[in-house]
């Protein structure tokens, strides 16, 4: 693995050098400025010598930096031209798709993609994890991590697929039981079901146009630890929780659950594709990451 984190820091190296500021290298890179001077910063640390001169008006490389830069250059010049030539031979996807996803979103959205994908590419395979937890695809060594939800890890690159609505829900018996229901601080009185695979499962902010938003805490009846727990226990009739627009459409369509407080809106998420940082991409993670923006783009359009 350390080698593998050393060509990644040549990459940012060369990038700085070849971009001018820290800040240009990670918009091209697509991550956090912080991101890079980290990276090159440990690459110096590695190297015992001093790379970059910096100052507030200017960045330059040392004597040192610019022999290092032309080699790291070549090699990454030789990188690139292989990748092309193997690229001009398997232009379509070959190999392993390793990836991981979120249970609920994997389960609706990106099960039924893998489907279509291997239809499309059959000599392809797939090895996916689907789990509610954060997975690293750079420590994991995954082609990519699906997340739903807000980014809150800059040091990877990622590519936005498309963007989810959050509804109150519960089923009719249950929401009629709660007709009196009008204003978020009565959502407080509700028996909730709490997911802690979220980051904050008891404190929901709600909105609604001319209105001062309403952050409302709420208790749990019953806590579980995975998204799809929580969901079957709603649709039992156990009590109320919030979830993705994704996992909703068919239940809400077909009466079996309702929006509880449909005049206010929660917060909305992202859906993105995470890799580990490089300069190139697969063919396999490529297509598989198109037929996911296809997706999502025509979920948009039936939403």
């Amino acid at each position: 693995m350390s080698d593998l984190l050393n060509l990644n820091r040549l990459i940012f190296f060369t990038t700085v050098v070849e971009s001018g500021s820290f800040t240009a290298a990670g918009e091209r890179l697509g991550v956090a400025k912080a991101v890079v001077s980290h990276h090159v910063a440990r690459l110096e640390e590695e190297l015992g010598v001093t790379l970059l001169s910096r100052t507030t008006r200017r960045l330059a490389t040392t004597e040192e930096g610019r022999i290092f830069y032309d080699r790291c250059a070549v090699i990454l010049r030789e990188a690139e031209a292989a990748y092309g030539e193997m690229s001009h031979h398997t232009s379509e996807p070959s190999g392993t798709l390793t990836l991981t996803a979120p249970l609920d979103y994997g389960a609706v959205i990106v099960a039924p993609v893998i489907t279509a994908y291997l239809a499309r590419y059959p000599t392809m395979k797939v090895d996916l994890v689907f789990d509610d937890t954060v997975i690293d695809p750079a420590t994991q060594q995954l082609d990519l991590a699906i997340r739903a939800g807000w980014l809150t890890d800059t040091s990877h690159q990622s590519r936005r697929l498309g963007a989810f609505e959050q509804y109150l829900v519960a089923t009719p018996s249950v929401a009629e039981r709660f007709s009196s229901l009008q204003t978020p601080a009565d959502a407080a009185n509700l028996p909730w079901i709490e997911n802690s695979a979220l980051r904050h499962p008891l404190r929901w902010m709600f909105s609604r146009d001319g209105l001062p938003p309403e952050m409302v805490e709420v208790s749990s009846a019953i806590r579980t630890d995975k998204t799809p727990a929580a969901y079957a226990c709603v649709l039992a009739g156990a009590g109320v929780s919030v979830f993705p627009d994704y996992m909703l459409g068919k239940d809400l369509a077909q009466g079996r659950l309702v929006r509880l407080l449909p005049d206010w809106s929660l917060p909305a998420g992202g859906l993105h594709a995470v890799f580990p940082v490089a300069r190139f991409r697969p063919a396999k993670v490529r297509r598989f990451v198109e037929m996911m923006l296809s997706a999502e783009r025509k979920r948009a359009l039936e939403a």
